[in-house]
Formats: C-alpha cells, structure tokens, sequence
C-alpha cells in the first residue's frame, strides 16, 4: 500500500457500507473559496473541529472533505452538512451547492475523463489560486498528496456530538404580551381592557376568547 492510499484509508475508509467517514462539501460552477472558505475557518474557529481537507474538483469546484474517527449515520450525516450551510452558505442557491455522504474513499486525485485535468488536495494557502481553476493540468505528486493528508485528523466522536449541538437551529421566542397601557398604569376599566384584549392580535388566541366571552357576559 502507498504512503498516498494509507493516509486516505487512514482518514475516510470504512468496512460499514452504510456509515460513512467521509463528507463532501463542494462550491461549484462556479468555484469559490471566498464561500467554501468561510466554511473551512468557521468549523475550527466556532465548532471546535479539526480542518477538512481542501481539493480541486478537476472541473468546476472547490471542495471540503470531512473525515470521521467512526462511522457516523446517514440521516446524522446529512444533518451535519444541511447545518454548515445552513449556518454558513444560507445565501448559496442550491444549484451550486453539492453535497456527498456516502461509504467511499475520495477519488482524489483522479483524472477527469473529459478534460484530461486532474483533481487533488491543495494547500489552505494555494486554494484562492484555484478559483478561476479549480483543477491541474498535471498529475499531482503522489507524496506531496500524501504530506497533505498526513497533518489531518479526523473528528472524534465526542467533537462531532459537540458540533452537531451546536449547529441546532436556535429555538423562536415567543413574542411576550403586552398590556394595554392603562392595566400597565394600574387603572384599568374591566371593559376596557377586555376589549383591548380581545383586539390585540398578538395576544395568544385562548386569552381572546376568553375576553369574548366575558365581554358577552358583561
């Protein structure tokens, strides 16, 4: 087995053909590092993760590849990538964003059959030089591929748990009730405020009734 194959194995190969350890995240069509990176310091610097690796498509995007020290469940997999772009690339139309979670071990670098260009793994500080791009017209070195990977560390466990908290959805507030001016003052006619009850819309909707009802009996 080459250096190369090891660190790939090292960081996405499962024998779970149902659990991935490898995600895909990719800006494409076109590329865009100016998103894609937003993404790749976001996961450090707010959730706590280790980097992802960056590669070139071969075609026409930027990609982040998240590894797993374990398997992790579909359904969770695609939670944790609707939650990163949710959080940040709410703006990005869907027709440019593609998203992998599947068993596989990335095919890069690998030759693009059309073009003949070269997909592979870059350096954080090379990927704004493949926007325009996002390929090599050369294969890539096998070890510098290689070295790429070996400083990469998949996500743990407890760390993806941690993440995927913190990428929940914040819960809506409700929106509180407000009194009418004069049961705020402390003077307040009973049928006065019973109709300002009744045609406050944002009151909930059992108190209106409630207010109809005494109104009808007063």
């Amino acid at each position: 087995m080459s250096r190369l194959t090891s660190e790939l194995h090292r960081l996405y190969h499962t024998d779970s053909p149902d659990h991935p350890r490898a995600l895909r995240l990719e800006v494409a069509a076109p590329a865009d590092w100016t998103a894609l990176g937003a993404v790749w310091r976001g996961v450090q610097a707010d959730l706590g993760l280790p980097a992802p690796a960056i590669a070139v498509s071969g075609t026409d995007g930027l990609q982040l590849w998240f590894s797993f020290a374990q398997p992790v469940a579909p359904a969770q997999a695609r939670q944790f990538l609707a939650g990163l772009r949710a959080r940040y690339l709410p703006e990005l139309p869907a027709s440019r964003l593609r998203l992998q979670a599947e068993s596989l071990v990335p095919a890069v670098p690998a030759q693009d059959a059309a073009s003949g260009n070269w997909s592979a793994f870059v350096a954080p500080d090379l990927a704004p030089v493949f926007v325009e791009t996002p390929w090599l017209d050369i294969e890539p070195g096998a070890e510098g591929q290689a070295d790429l990977l070996a400083r990469l560390s998949p996500i743990t466990p407890e760390a993806f748990d941690a993440a995927m908290l913190a990428l929940r959805p914040a819960p809506q507030a409700s929106t509180p009730l407000k009194l009418p001016p004069t049961a705020a003052e402390g003077h307040v006619d009973p049928r006065q405020f019973l109709q300002q009850v009744l045609d406050d819309e944002a009151a909930p909707l059992a108190l209106r009734v409630e207010a109809a009802k005494a109104l009808l009996r007063a």
